[in-house]
């Protein structure tokens, strides 16, 4: 088994439950890490044995896209295409972080974190 980390992706999105915010929109960041066995794509050095950094970052992009209320339905939606369009993928874990938060307070980011595995 092996990790692959895509970090810091930040994206501007409409997501939250105040009217406001799916008007104007928001900076977000998200991480993801998923577990996947890279044995094989060590050896033979070929994008199609191992797990596409690209095609993940697609994946968060899209979900992205689609405006939710909340930053948990983002991420469950997000892990659930991982596994449904890369058999590769046995276990991830997705961090979603809302910056500047209109929460009332001096408040960098908040951050939801899903993980999730792959069904037998």
């Amino acid at each position: 088994m092996g990790i692959i980390k895509v970090e810091n992706i930040r994206v501007f999105a409409y997501h939250g439950c105040l009217k406001e915010e799916t008007k104007i929109g928001s900076d977000y960041l998200v991480d993801l890490e998923v577990e996947a066995s890279l044995q094989k794509s060590a050896k033979t050095d070929k994008l199609t044995d191992t797990v596409d950094y690209v095609f993940l970052n697609r994946i968060i992009k899209d979900e992205m896209a689609i405006p939710s209320q909340l930053l948990e339905t983002v991420g469950k939606r997000i892990l659930n295409r991982i596994f449904k369009e890369d058999k590769l993928v046995k276990k991830a874990t997705v961090w979603v972080s809302k910056l500047n938060p209109p929460i009332g307070g001096d408040v960098e980011k908040v951050t939801i974190k899903m993980s999730d595995k792959r069904k037998k």
